[in-house]
């Protein structure tokens, strides 16, 4: 290189730089060179990469792969850009890549909803429809919802609601809508003013607006405190103006469903009778199809008409608006639709009826009409709702209507009822039990419902943990067990387990009812029997030693039981009354105590010989067969056991009714009773004596002479006060004399007799000796009837 030419180049180099720097173009290649550029300082580059963006972000994946390259960030920190096309395109994209739960997760992680929020004050339409868009997609999150108002957003989304953006406002009430769905927030869009606002966009040209609004006010009216501010806002006018446009026909049901949550208000429907009403039952009755109109609808006419019955149904729970639609001849309607294929129409139909039969009128109107024909065959719907509503409407129509349960049963209807209780649902259990119970008021009525099997079908809701299954269920025992032979099927069928087990409920209607049932069921030995040995009698003592639980019901109930069964009243309770007649059976098993294990005469036969003292039956008939159940070989048997023949006492019953029978005075009658009874048993004994007189080993000798442990009280020559006791009482009721039989220490039991003295006008209370000076009568409570009566 020669001199020349270093000089040139050297000249060139020493020229000054020039101060600005000539545009370049970009041309952006890859999605992650885009995402870069937007954290570029450059206003324009930004504005290119976010157009970029914004049209790759349409696709659902892209969303995702955007979000994995960390787009995000800097949109959350552009959309609060001074640059308004910036901010925009920001917005923009984040309101479209939300729509993915992917982003919208990572989103709310950025503590990005109070920015969207504070820019929604902006004056700017775009903003406002792609911030509420993006709220309206953070919303459907729990955590968000609860963000989103802590941030101000429900008073900024109500403002917007009077946009003249349609986007902006239908995407702030979905988002408002997405809120509400946690109640809580509910009563804040009523405190701000809301729902006027929301009200009004029922007037929108977009149906998707006008759905949202409806759904809106669906779910604000379930508050009662709503309803006041939709009538002040003439709502109801707007909501019945819906409905009865046929161009509107897709919004019918969300409208409906709003004056369902409405319409049981009296107030309410006030405001709806005059026009309105018979709207809703013009579209009960008919399906109008919409005529060519603004724009294409699709209605679903079966949703509508179903509605429309629901509406009825709602307004017919409120006693003040049945009058209203009794003149409207609705009683009539609902029977018609019964007829009709849809079970939604026929479950609210059913509510309806409920509802309407608290209105004498209707009820009997509805009888009428024949609904119980129609009613009784959805009781077999397979649509479990159906049944649900059918049963509750017969069980209302039927309730303190007497004609209406004998109709019922002239319709067959108690033949399904007994099928019904078997049904799995609690509810209608609870209702075909109340029902039968009604209907039963004739004998007649109540052998036919006992010839379907109600009594068996009864037992599984025994076991019911439902407590109106439990009081209907005992009820209907109450009613059925009058019948002898029904007690005896109750028993067989395994019910009276389960029905003293309810004697441990808390709830003091399943007692009462239960109290009940088993005061009916008493009337028998062997179901008394039974009952005593599931614990009936440890659990009413119990029951009546509690302040709290003791009742007139539980206090007959343990009376009842053991009126039923005078061995265990006497073992119990140690006295036997005047009214206590003891018959073929009876026997003195000595004292025994609540909690102790009862046995029936049979158990006792059949356990081996012991050392006690043999227990003492009475027995005058020729023949007495006792029932017992045993478990053999894994199998449950019955067996009858035949109780010793005592023709020694059938015989002193024949010479005592032929003889003492016919005397004229009672005194001599006890008199002469007392002296028999202590003939055969051995005759007087003085006191001083009783230590010679060897009935304790008499007694044992005949327990080892029958190898039983029960002895026939006949067989005994040698009887001590407690047998010559029991032997009184047992005669002097077979020849209708009144006595007690009252037992005390040391197997001392005596008899009380009531008779009159000269020094009384009123009868006085004797013992009658049978040991010492028989036929003597001894003052109660006196120093000669103590020694008597002790050692």
């Amino acid at each position: 290189m020669d001199k020349k030419d270093k000089k040139e180049r050297k000249s060139k180099c020493s020229t000054p730089c020039k101060e600005t720097f000539e545009p370049l173009r970009v041309d952006v290649k890859t999605t992650a060179t885009a995402v870069l550029l937007l954290s570029s300082p450059e206003e324009d580059i930004v504005v290119v990469a976010c157009e970029a963006i914004l049209q790759f972000a349409e696709e659902d994946m892209n969303k995702v792969y955007l979000m994995e390259l960390g787009a995000l960030q800097p949109l959350s920190h552009l959309i609060t850009h001074t640059n308004e096309l910036v901010r925009r395109n920001a917005f923009m994209i984040l309101g479209t890549m939300a729509s993915h739960s992917a982003v919208g997760n990572v989103l709310q992680q950025m503590d990005v909803i109070p920015t969207i929020i504070d820019k929604l004050s902006l004056d700017d339409l775009v903003v406002q429809e792609y911030g509420t868009l993006c709220l309206s997609y953070l919303s459907l999150a729990p955590s968000c919802k609860a963000q989103i108002f802590d941030s101000k957003g429900l008073p900024a989304l109500i403002k917007l609601l009077s946009s003249s953006e349609p986007d902006v406002q239908k995407n702030s009430l979905e988002t408002i809508y997405n809120l509400i769905q946690n109640s809580q927030f509910c009563p804040y869009l009523l405190e701000l003013s809301g729902i006027p606002l929301v009200l009004e966009l029922l007037n929108s040209d977009y149906a998707v607006i006008q759905l949202l609004a409806l759904k809106t006010l669906q779910k604000v009216t379930a508050d009662k405190e709503s309803h006041s501010t939709i009538r002040k806002e003439q709502g109801f006018e707007k909501l019945i103006n819906i409905i009865k446009n046929a161009d509107f026909c897709d919004l019918h049901v969300e409208a409906l469903q709003v004056l369902v949550n409405c319409v049981s208000d009296s107030d309410n429907f006030q405001l709806i009778q005059n026009g309105g009403l018979t709207i809703l039952l013009e579209l009960v009755v008919t399906r109008k199809l919409s005529e060519p109109g603004s724009r294409p609808v699709k209605c679903n006419h079966n949703e509508v008409q179903s509605s429309a019955v629901q509406c009825i149904s709602r307004a017919a729970q409120n006693p003040d608006n049945h009058k209203v639609l009794h003149d409207f001849k609705v009683e009539e309607i609902l029977v018609d639709l019964l007829s009709g294929n849809s079970d939604c129409v026929k479950t609210f139909v059913c509510q309806a009826m409920t509802g309407m039969s608290s209105f004498m009128s209707s009820k009997e109107h509805f009888r009428d009409l024949g609904v119980f024909p129609a009613l009784i065959r959805l009781l077999s719907s397979g649509n479990l709702l159906v049944r649900v509503e059918a049963i509750q409407a017969l069980a209302n129509l039927t309730a303190g209507h007497k004609q209406n349960s004998i109709t019922l049963y002239e319709e067959g209807g108690h033949k399904i009822l007994v099928q019904r209780l078997r049904d799995s649902c609690p509810r209608i259990v609870a209702n075909a039990a109340a029902i039968l119970c009604r209907i039963m008021g004739e004998e007649a009525i109540r052998y036919d419902v006992l010839s379907l099997g109600a009594i068996p079908a009864l037992v599984e809701p025994l076991r019911s943990t439902d407590s109106q299954v439990q009081i209907n269920a005992t009820l209907c025992i109450c009613e059925l067990a009058f019948d002898a032979n029904a007690r005896a099927e109750l028993q067989s069928a395994g019910g009276l387990e389960p029905l003293v087990n309810l004697l441990r409920s808390t709830h003091m209607e399943v007692l009462r009812s239960t109290c009940m049932a088993i005061s009916v069921c008493a009337k028998d030995e062997p179901t008394s029997m039974e009952m005593c040995q599931f614990g009936a009698l440890e659990m009413l003592n119990e029951i009546n030693q509690a302040d709290n639980s003791k009742s007139r019901f539980s206090e007959f109930a343990l009376n009842s039981l053991m009126q039923s069964c005078l061995s265990l009243k006497y073992g119990l309770t140690d006295h036997l009354a005047a009214t206590d007649i003891i018959i073929d059976g009876f026997y003195d098993a000595g004292k025994l105590c609540f909690g102790q294990k009862v046995l029936s005469l049979a158990e006792l036969s059949m356990e081996p010989v012991n050392q006690s003292l043999p227990i003492v039956v009475v027995n005058a008939a020729i023949e007495v067969f006792l029932h017992k159940k045993s478990v053999e070989d894994g199998q449950q048997t019955e067996r009858y056991l035949k109780v010793m023949n005592d023709v020694a006492l059938r015989f002193l019953v024949k010479e005592v009714k032929e003889s003492i029978g016919l005397l004229n005075d009672e005194q001599e009658q006890y008199v002469a009773l007392a002296r028999q009874v202590s003939t055969v048993m051995g005759g007087a004994i003085e006191k001083e004596d009783l230590h010679t007189f060897g009935w304790l080993l008499h007694v044992c000798l005949l327990k080892c002479k029958v190898q039983c442990n029960v002895v026939p009280i006949g067989m005994i020559s040698k009887g001590f006060y407690c047998h010559r006791a029991l032997l009184f009482k047992y005669l002097a009721d077979s020849i209708g004399l009144n006595c007690t039989l009252v037992r005390g220490d040391y197997n001392r039991a005596w008899n009380e007799v009531l008779l009159c003295n000269e020094q009384s006008s009123r009868p006085c209370r004797y013992i009658v000796d049978l040991m010492h000076q028989p036929g003597s009568f001894l003052r109660t409570h006196t120093p000669a009837a103590f020694r008597y009566h002790s050692i």
